[in-house]
């Protein structure tokens, strides 16, 4: 007789608990007080939800970090890499940054980002809409916190070759 491990706990959020967990954290960022100028997104991950947020926040200039980490489920670089295009980090000294990711998980990703940004001598905050109990950073705002591998809405099913191929969906 063999037994079958059971698959972990997952934390999955639907299309309509993004929308909720983006609304609720441009409120929580609002009633701080904190009115970014820019919000940048720590790509991929953050994409979605900083476009969300700036939407939410009424911030119409937006950039983007390219930053690589996971490079599959459970499966990342020794170190968070920076990828091009870059950042222009040039137009930042003196604004106030919204920096914006899906998941503080190591939270190596984000120590990484808001550093960078600080050394470019701008007021920094961050926001995840997930942060991980063992996250070396801990973001400035966070809808929830969670150990569990947390399936997106737009990750969850992998690339569309993947899908196609019937391949395993990665990060």
């Amino acid at each position: 007789m063999t037994s079958e491990t059971p698959a972990p706990e997952r934390e999955i959020l639907t299309w309509e608990g993004f929308g909720d967990a983006t609304r609720a954290l441009s409120r929580d960022i609002l009633a701080d007080g904190f009115v970014p100028d820019v919000v940048v997104a720590i790509a991929r991950g953050g994409l979605l939800p900083a476009g969300a947020v700036a939407y939410g926040l009424g911030v119409k200039s937006c950039g983007a970090l390219n930053v690589e980490f996971y490079t599959g489920i459970g499966t990342v670089l020794e170190a968070p890499e920076l990828l091009p295009p870059d950042l222009d980090l040039g137009y930042l000294p003196g604004k106030r940054v919204l920096l914006v990711d899906d998941v503080a998980d190591s939270g190596r990703t984000l120590a990484l980002a808001v550093k960078m940004l600080r050394d470019a001598d701008a007021d920094v905050r961050s926001v995840c809409i997930y942060t991980k109990p063992g996250s070396v950073a801990t973001p400035d705002y966070s809808w929830r916190e969670t150990d569990r591998w947390i399936d997106f809405p737009w990750s969850a099913r992998g690339t569309v070759a993947e899908e196609d191929a019937g391949g395993e969906a990665s990060a």
